[in-house]
């Protein structure tokens, strides 16, 4: 049974890891598609994404257009069974959308968290679970058919950091699933059969910027404390002081009575530290 030809779309760290697990799996690219190097960091150097850097690690064949469909005649010459599509973070359009099957990763449990944030979205939102679904790209937003959905539970005091390396592996396997099946069938991949999403429960993971960082000091501390959880480490949360400071905030507790305790927090320019620590920098311990 020979293992389905297909190009891989993605761009994230996220997409980097499931490219790294494909090729575990047997499931090497014939063609890697990322986004170009961007200015990146205080000093605006021109880097690469994830995924191209895992691209050159893997010693696949990469390319970095400044759109998909720039490639599409490359692509075509391939003859891929399908593409597969991550986090690559930039529409795809015509004549890559229809002219084979289109495999898209998306972490949420469709059609909840359709759209860019819907890891951080589900943990701010104290979501219990979220998961992955294998779906299908159309023209809308995240609104195509599903091949496979399998839920992950959200624990009480996971962060970003926890839930989303979970997910990457779940979505990882799924595909590797969903590759095999494909190549064990008559008519390959695009024999396989997706159900269409629900018109109930859509709702979309809206792009984290940065005003969403800022925790509301009136909310309830369940709600600043999902807020943390869902930044948390590579976004960051951060609360404005009465003089003025913007301190970060990178975790946080729910006490016994149910009150928000501040467990670690980055000052401006500084490293992370205890907030205790950081209280008594200040004097005020």
């Amino acid at each position: 049974m020979a293992a389905p030809r297909t190009v891989y779309l993605g761009t994230s760290w996220f997409a980097a890891d499931v490219l790294r697990r494909l090729v575990d799996a047997g499931h090497a690219p014939a063609l890697v598609v990322t986004r170009p190097d961007r200015p990146a960091g205080r000093g605006r150097k021109l880097t690469p994404p994830a995924v191209a850097d895992a691209a050159r690690e893997l010693d696949l064949p990469l390319t970095q257009p400044d759109r998909p469909e720039d490639d599409a005649d490359r692509i075509d010459a391939l003859a891929p069974d399908a593409l597969v599509v991550c986090a690559y973070g930039a529409i795809i359009r015509e004549p890559l959308l229809s002219a084979r099957p289109l495999l898209n990763v998306h972490p949420s449990l469709l059609p909840r968290w359709r759209g860019a944030a819907p890891v951080e979205r589900a943990i701010m939102a104290g979501d219990r679970e979220t998961g992955v679904s294998i779906m299908a790209l159309v023209e809308e937003l995240d609104a195509g058919p599903v091949y496979a959905q399998e839920a992950e539970p959200i624990a009480p005091d996971d962060t970003y950091g926890d839930l989303a390396p979970r997910l990457v592996d779940l979505g990882a396997r799924m595909l590797v699933r969903i590759l095999d099946a494909g190549a064990s069938q008559d008519g390959g991949l695009a024999a396989l059969t997706a159900t269409p999403q629900p018109d109930d429960g859509v709702t979309y993971a809206e792009k984290i910027v940065a005003a969403d960082r800022d925790l509301d000091p009136d909310a309830p501390a369940q709600v600043r404390h999902d807020h943390v959880r869902a930044l948390t480490p590579h976004i960051g949360a951060r609360l404005r002081q009465d003089d003025g400071a913007v301190l970060g905030v990178r975790r946080t507790r729910l006490t016994d009575a149910g009150e928000l305790e501040l467990v670690e927090v980055q000052p401006p320019g500084g490293r992370p530290m205890a907030y205790d620590d950081y209280l008594r920098g200040r004097g005020a311990r």
